[in-house]
């Protein structure tokens, strides 16, 4: 005999439930894939630019229970980073005996044999052009000495072949980057001519003429970086992270002069750019205003010792200069960018800054110990800080998985990693929630 109608019908219907919610579940992934397209996976590493300089000079290097590090990548990879950012000078012979005493030394064969260290281990490599001998900053963005004789006209030409020439030389030695600034906090312009002159400023407010020159180098560069590697993203980066009106200004005159490129990187020091409060007023604005740009945190850091006798802002109440204070800084900036979908990338200045073992009097790094780094100049050991960026990525959503129990608050993220929720009731968690897939302690919860 065949199944009753009754039967049939509680089949037909349990089909139908069945066949609805993978529909729904697909839909679901199909928005979250696309998001995460938008987006691209989470990036976070830091600065090693003199890293080689350091080993050269004799540094030790110590995990935080004073185990030696035979090699800081491998150390830094182990610790979570997947990316490590390195800048490039064109002739950094030419810096003043000050500027080399802060570090200037990064010459393309400096950069490649960094490079090529990076990618061996499977890191991603982000290298920042700074188009200058020394430092450009918003307050320096001199022409290389070699190429003062270039002509206005014949400048973009100088920028496209020089771009393509380093990314080819890296590409040769096995070490292709996979993220390129096209310049080094270029809030106003860059290649103003000869050191000290400011002739070719171009900022937010400026005009069409000012704006038509830069983007046009600017264009130049990404045109080497889009034939040389392709699949390498293009970085924008602006040092005024926490004015909105400033980042707004700059990245829609960026748009309405067609400069291309793909991710907005800012640099956060919040001793002179002030509280992460205006750096989350301008994450959200940047995201609802250009959506289509991922946006990174090129730069930031914290001191551990002896901070700035005169910042800008002083933070030192909230944050101490010691251990703890810098991890909470960095546990603090963590959560806030974890707020924010277009955040994809987080890096800590000048992280390897390590005078632990170097003979002073004669094979000085820099002129000046750099307290904001992720070692201890004076034992050489690893700051906890160095231990925790890891938790900017989607990896924390599984230590969360593992360790949590029905009764322990849990955070509550979404299916790719993202945080949305932290220390919640599990009964509580997926309330108010959107449409979705989410991780809620152990589990993976449907929200319809």
């Amino acid at each position: 005999m065949g199944p009753r109608l009754s039967q049939v019908s509680a089949t037909f219907t349990e089909k139908m439930l069945k066949n609805r919610m993978i529909t729904m579940l697909a839909a679901t992934i199909v928005t979250l894939v696309a998001s995460i397209a938008v987006y691209g996976e989470k990036l976070v590493g830091g600065d090693l630019s003199l890293l080689l300089k350091y080993e050269q000079n004799g540094a030790k290097y110590y995990d935080k229970d004073g185990v030696a590090i035979s090699d800081v990548l491998s150390f830094v990879k182990q610790q979570g980073w997947n990316t490590v950012r390195v800048r490039l000078f064109v002739d950094p012979t030419q810096a003043s005996d000050e500027e080399k005493g802060e570090g200037v030394c990064q010459d393309l064969a400096f950069v490649t044999k960094l490079g090529k260290r990076i990618k061996d281990l499977g890191l991603k490599f982000m290298l920042d052009f700074h188009y200058s001998d020394s430092w450009a900053d918003p307050l320096k963005q001199y022409t290389p000495a070699s190429w003062a004789s270039v002509s206005e006209a014949d400048l973009p030409g100088k920028v496209y072949t020089y771009t393509s020439e380093t990314l080819q030389t890296l590409i040769d030695a096995d070490a292709k980057p996979d993220l390129i600034q096209t310049g080094n906090e270029i809030a106003y312009g860059m290649l103003w001519g000869v050191k000290g002159g400011t002739l070719y400023k171009c900022n937010a407010s400026s005009g069409a003429t000012e704006w038509a020159r830069f983007a046009k180098l600017l264009n130049s560069a990404a045109k080497a970086c889009r034939e040389k590697c392709p699949e390498a993203k293009i970085v924008i980066h602006h040092d005024r992270s926490t004015e909105q009106g400033t980042l707004y200004n700059f990245y829609t005159k960026v748009k309405n002069n067609s400069v291309d490129y793909d991710i907005i990187g800012l640099s956060y020091y919040p001793q002179y750019q002030g509280s992460m409060e205006l750096l989350d007023q301008c994450l959200t604005m940047l995201g609802n205003s250009f959506a289509d740009k991922e946006v990174m945190i090129v730069e930031t850091g914290y001191h551990h010792k002896w901070p700035p006798e005169d910042p800008k802002y002083d933070y030192t109440k909230q944050y101490p200069a010691t251990d703890a204070g810098q991890c909470a800084f960095t546990e603090a900036l963590i959560a806030k960018l974890n707020k924010h979908e277009n955040v994809t990338g987080l890096y800590w200045w000048w992280a390897e800054a390590n005078e632990y073992g170097v003979n002073w009097a004669t094979k000085r790094v820099t002129d000046a110990w750099y307290n904001a780094g992720l070692w201890d100049n004076e034992t050489g050991r690893a700051m906890t800080a160095a231990y925790v960026l890891k938790n900017f990525l989607p990896a924390t959503a599984i230590d969360d998985i593992t360790t949590a129990t029905h009764t322990d608050p849990v955070n509550v993220y979404t299916i790719d990693g993202r945080l949305v929720k932290t220390d919640v009731n599990p009964s509580d968690a997926t309330s108010a929630l959107p449409a979705g897939i989410y991780v809620v302690g152990k589990k993976k919860i449907v929200v319809r």
